[in-house]
C-alpha cells in the first residue's frame, strides 16, 4: 500500500538534506518540535496544511513544488506497484505532461525501470 504521508516525508527530508540543514534548524525555523518534524519526515505523522506551509517556508520551498515532487513520487510508486502486479505487460502512463508517456517493464517484479526521453530512472518497489 502506498502511503502519502511516507512519500511526503521522504520529499521533505530530501529537500532539507539538499540544503545541508539539520532537523533542529528546520524545526526551529518552522516553529515545530524537532520530534514532530522527525515523525513527519519518517511518515509516522500526517502534517496539516498549516504545518506543511510552515515547513515549506522554513525550507524556502513553494508548497506547489513540494506537492509536485510528491505527485511524481506517487506516480512512480503506482507504476512500480502496477508493474509488480502484472510484470509481463508494459504500463504506459503520463508522469508529467512535459515527459509524455513512460514505459515500465518489470523484470523481476521487485525492480522496475522507467525510461523517459532523456533519462532512465530505477525504481525499487517497496
Amino acid at each position: 500500500m502506498i502511503l502519502l504521508r511516507r512519500l511526503l516525508g521522504d520529499v521533505l527530508r530530501r529537500q532539507r538534506q539538499r540544503q545541508g540543514r539539520t532537523l533542529r534548524e528546520v524545526s526551529s525555523s518552522a516553529r515545530v518540535s524537532l520530534g514532530y518534524l522527525s515523525e513527519v519526515e519518517r511518515g509516522q505523522k500526517e502534517a496539516s496544511s498549516e504545518l506543511l506551509a510552515a515547513i515549506c517556508d522554513a525550507l524556502d520551498v513553494r508548497m506547489s513544488e513540494l506537492m509536485r515532487e510528491v505527485s511524481d513520487e506517487l506516480a512512480l510508486a503506482e507504476l512500480a506497484q502496477s508493474a509488480a502486479a502484472t510484470p509481463s505487460e508494459p504500463v504506459h502512463t503520463p508522469v508529467r505532461p512535459m515527459l509524455g508517456s513512460v514505459s515500465v517493464t518489470g523484470v523481476p517484479p521487485e525492480r522496475v525501470t522507467i525510461k523517459a526521453p532523456a533519462e532512465a530512472v530505477d525504481v525499487v518497489a517497496a
